[in-house]
Parts: structure tokens; C-alpha cells; sequence
């Protein structure tokens, strides 16, 4: 029996990690990554402890079309601002943090189920 979820054509699906890159739909991306349903882009943060709202500007340009925004800290989960976790909500997303893995298998399963997410991916080796 195949348990493959059917994926919509065109939705960005995070393959595998790692190596300081990020293989997305079948083409590979190497350094920090942001992973948008529609589309991938290189993603270049400052340091992740000092993330500002411009940092996810991509993101917040698509308003409530995104509901989650998982960022993928590296090989550890850092604590987010709350002021930044807030001036994110505000216009649109939820900003989730949590260990660059856990971001990529989360964004998978998410994307799967068809609800709006992105992830912002600090690349890992």
C-alpha cells in the first residue's frame, strides 16, 4: 500500500538538510533558506540571535495568506524576542522556533495537510 501523501504540484517540499544547505523540490540550496508554499529563496539573517522584522520581510509581504512562520534556528532552538514574535504576528504569520530539523520535518507536514506555511532555515552541517 503506498502512504505517500499526494503533494499539489507546485507546492515547495523540503527534501533533506544539511551539509550547510537545503535540497527543496528536486533543486538544491546551499546556505540559509526560506521556504515559501510557491517558491524558495535564499535567505541571508543576521546573526539569529539578533533577528529584526526585516529579516522575514518576504514572509510578512504575503499578510494572512501565511498562518505559520517556522524558523528553523540551527542545530539548536533559540528563543525568539518576544517583541519580534509579536511585530511578526501583527501582520500575519505566528513565528515558530524550534531546531533547523524539526522546522523542515514540521514545514513538510503542514504543507501536506494544505495549511499556509513557510519556514526561514539557518543552514545547518
Amino acid at each position: 500500500m503506498d502512504v505517500t501523501p499526494l503533494v499539489p504540484e507546485g507546492l515547495q517540499i523540503i527534501e533533506s538538510y544539511g551539509g550547510g544547505g537545503f535540497r527543496v523540490s528536486g533543486k538544491h540550496y546551499s546556505g540559509h533558506t526560506l521556504v515559501l508554499p510557491d517558491r524558495t529563496l535564499a535567505w541571508t539573517p543576521g546573526d539569529i540571535a539578533a533577528l529584526s522584522l526585516s529579516d522575514f520581510s518576504a514572509v510578512v509581504a504575503e499578510g494572512t495568506a501565511i498562518e505559520v512562520l517556522l524558523v528553523g534556528c540551527g542545530p539548536a532552538m533559540v528563543f525568539i524576542d518576544p517583541d519580534l514574535r509579536e511585530a511578526v504576528r501583527a501582520r500575519g504569520p505566528a513565528l515558530e522556533p524550534m531546531d533547523t530539523g524539526a522546522a523542515c520535518r514540521t514545514y513538510n507536514v503542514l504543507a501536506a495537510e494544505g495549511r499556509p506555511v513557510a519556514a526561514a532555515l539557518i543552514a545547518v552541517d
